[in-house]
């Protein structure tokens, strides 16, 4: 399955709800398993930068990818792209072609 990263930046109400984050992110993960039942995570991450979270995951397609941002939106990020990833020894072999 093609791998995606996911950058997301929380809106300042849910900068606020920080001691409740953990329940906040249970239910965003249970509402992208409901959508999107065949994503796989692959690592979470928070971040102190321009982004909060950064996730990898796998899902069969960019519709599921999108999916995965469109939940974090309407959970009040203000920011949340699905990134494709291409694996590095993937990446040199196409770089071959050009």
């Amino acid at each position: 399955m093609p791998t995606y990263v996911l950058m997301t930046k929380l809106g300042p109400d849910l900068a606020k709800e920080m001691k409740h984050r953990r329940e906040i992110g249970r239910e965003w993960r249970k509402r992208v398993r409901e959508l999107c039942p065949s994503i796989k995570f692959v690592a979470h991450y928070a971040l102190l930068g321009a982004y909060d979270f950064l996730d990898i995951f796998e899902a069969s397609n960019e519709e599921e990818a999108a999916l995965v941002s469109m939940v974090s939106r309407s959970a009040g990020a203000v920011s949340a792209e699905s990134w494709t990833a291409i694996p590095y020894a993937k990446f040199l072999e196409l770089s071959e072609k050009v």
